[in-house]
């Protein structure tokens, strides 16, 4: 099997995705995977959806991608459905038609990939995963994103790996995070131009609460403002 990257959670962060794009490309690596919510929080999410397009990138349907292909909202989030808000206003039609299309899950060879988890593909956080979680289920490598979290567990003859995130990475690193295949799993960070997301969100009429976690690399860690909608 060749070398492949897998990339999830861009959220609409194109000066994330051109970085680690470019570090893909470097590696000499054809085939890229994304595990979904290639919308969702930040303002050029019609930059990242053609660029994935371009390179006919298959793409699993993120949670994010759900809200807007089906019309629907956010039930945890105020600022999830702000961000919604926006993106329908500037999404084209042939964006969101492709949206439409992402699959619920992938599986290539021996490796299995969904958004969230096997027991809800679309919005399951797995967190925590077990030996006991993936002994019920089939197969031998799995992957998942939703959590924003980079990490490889090696259960024996059962193995996951949860790339992080390319847009909006949680774990304290802000640099936006990626996982390459060869023979075992690998995590990957990229430094990006943070600054230029956050300009762009704040012409788009979002202030810092809605980007300030993008210098942390943690969510929530900006004093929080009143929500603006837009």
């Amino acid at each position: 099997m060749n070398k492949i990257a897998f990339i999830s959670d861009i959220h609409g962060n194109y000066e994330a995705l051109k970085e680690v794009l470019k570090k893909i490309d470097s590696m000499q690596i054809k085939e890229i995977y994304c595990l979904g919510d290639v919308t969702g929080y930040y303002s050029q999410v019609n930059e990242c959806c053609d660029e994935l397009r371009k390179r006919d990138i298959p793409v699993l349907m993120g949670n994010h991608d759900w809200y807007l292909a089906g019309g629907g909202f956010c039930p945890r989030s105020q600022s999830v459905n702000d961000c919604l808000v926006y993106q329908r206003k500037v999404l084209s039609n042939e964006n969101l038609d492709w949206i439409k299309t992402f699959s619920i899950q992938i599986e290539i060879e021996n490796i299995k990939m969904v958004h969230g988890g096997w027991a809800d593909p679309i919005d399951e956080y797995l967190l925590k995963p077990t030996q006991e979680y993936f002994e019920k289920v089939q197969g031998k490598y799995f992957l998942s994103g939703h959590t924003h979290l980079p990490r490889v567990d090696d259960f024996g003859d059962k193995i996951y790996c949860n790339p992080g995130s390319v847009g909006q990475p949680r774990d304290g690193d802000a640099r936006a995070s990626f996982a390459v295949f060869d023979e075992k799993f690998e995590i990957y960070r990229v430094e990006y131009d943070i600054q230029k997301v956050c300009q762009l969100m704040n012409v788009a009429g979002f202030n810092d609460y809605y980007y300030g976690c993008l210098e942390t690399g943690a969510r929530n860690l900006c004093k929080p403002k009143r929500s603006k909608n837009v």
